[in-house]
Order: C-alpha cells, then sequence, then structure tokens
C-alpha cells in the first residue's frame, strides 16, 4: 500500500509537477489552500504534508501552527514549499516547526524523493 502525501498548493503548475514526480510511489491528496488543507487533514491522515508558505487566506506558516495546535495532527511530518529561498530562510522554516524544507521551483526531483520517502 502506498504511504499519502498531502499538498497543500495554490498553484496549478506546481501541483501538476509533483502529482507527476511522485504518483508512481506516493497517493497524492491535494489542496489548493490552508483552509481547504486543514480540513482535508483532518478528514483523511496522511503520512507526510508537503506545504506551500505563500498560500492565499491562510499562509503556510500559520497552518503549520495550527497542525501543531492540534492533538491528532501535531506530529506529522510538514515541509516547507516554498519559493523564499533567500539565505537564511531554510533556518527559519526549520525554526518555525517545518521538518524540512524544499524552494521552488524544484531543480533536483532526486531531493524532492528523497525528502518524502525519508519522512512518509
Amino acid at each position: 500500500m502506498k504511504k499519502t502525501i498531502a499538498l497543500i498548493e495554490d498553484n496549478a503548475d506546481n501541483r501538476l509537477i509533483v502529482s507527476a514526480l511522485l504518483r508512481r510511489t506516493f497517493d497524492i491528496d491535494t489542496y489548493t489552500d490552508g483552509f481547504e488543507g486543514l480540513e482535508g487533514l483532518r478528514r483523511k491522515r496522511p503520512d507526510v504534508v508537503l506545504l506551500d508558505i505563500s498560500l492565499p487566506g491562510k499562509d503556510g506558516v500559520e497552518v503549520l501552527h495550527d497542525i501543531r495546535q492540534d492533538a491528532e495532527l501535531s506530529t506529522l511530518p510538514v515541509v516547507a514549499f516554498t519559493a523564499h529561498a533567500m539565505a537564511g530562510d531554510r533556518e527559519m522554516f526549520l525554526a518555525e516547526g517545518f521538518d524540512d524544507y524544499l524552494a521552488k521551483p524544484i531543480v533536483d526531483e532526486t531531493l524532492l524523493t528523497d525528502i518524502m520517502a525519508r519522512l512518509a
């Protein structure tokens, strides 16, 4: 049985790319914003969450904080998936409580697959 990744990402192209890269190994549930993502995580708990930071309505850091405060979801591995890729951004997101960090655009698909395989 495949492990499940929840991808919370508002950009359709990014959802398509990630799904294409991971669908052979993982089942992928996609959500387009933080509110929908949180509802989906509570309805069907995944093995790992790939979470965009710049989401409409509720950004990825706020979603992460909601996940960490929810007794049923608090232990979920969550990866920051973001175009915020300046010096210090990775450390900042890890300090917020993310389990790992992946910069967009994806230039090395093995990095994505390795992170997901390690955390799922």
